[in-house]
């Protein structure tokens, strides 16, 4: 089995969309928070958006940014709880080439200890689309944190091993991903 990590740092471009009928730029909180710890880590923010919690508005932008040559990841925050106006995993389950499964699961579990069974409520996603990742966390600034500091630090950098979901992206142009390495 082929193991996917290199040995050096690979900046990826990420994109992060915050979905809410209430807040601004200047109340969003969660997004900004993505944005430092995606930018702390090395990474770049190439196009940050906020739309209203309407099913075509996230589909509209998220496909832009599927399309988009640039955009190797999109990080959302907003619209997955039980509201009736939470429509994230309803807009981007049916853009989505593969589903990554465990990202749900996963999310829960390590939330489990900040915010006990409320956990159950979240339906955090994440799936691949045209060489792109989409992640799909709650609206909050402590899920935001959490989402990335227990799972997409590790999984969105180069040198993790014994994989990650660098070398499963779209390249950018100049950009190099070694080739799998291969663990006894």
């Amino acid at each position: 089995m082929a193991h996917l990590s290199q040995r050096t740092f690979v900046s990826l471009n990420i994109a992060v969309l915050t979905i809410s009928d209430t807040r601004t730029f200047e109340t969003d909180s969660s997004g900004q928070t993505l944005v430092d710890l995606l930018q702390a880590a090395g990474h770049a923010l190439v196009d940050r958006e906020l739309v209203r919690d309407d099913i075509y508005q996230i589909r509209a932008t998220l496909s832009r940014w599927i399309a988009d040559p640039a955009v190797q990841v999109v990080l959302t925050t907003g619209g997955t709880g039980f509201t009736a106006r939470d429509n994230t995993p309803q807009a981007v389950l049916p853009l989505l080439d593969k589903h990554v499964e465990g990202f749900g699961e996963l999310f829960r579990q390590v939330s489990l200890a900040e915010i006990g069974m409320s956990t159950l409520q979240s339906r955090a996603l994440a799936g691949m689309s045209n060489g792109v990742l989409l992640c799909c966390v709650p609206g909050s600034p402590g899920a935001c944190r959490t989402a990335w500091t227990q799972i997409l630090h590790n999984q969105l950098d180069s040198r993790t091993g014994p994989c990650n979901f660098a070398p499963h992206l779209k390249p950018q142009p100049g950009a190099v991903i070694a080739a799998c390495e291969a663990r006894p």
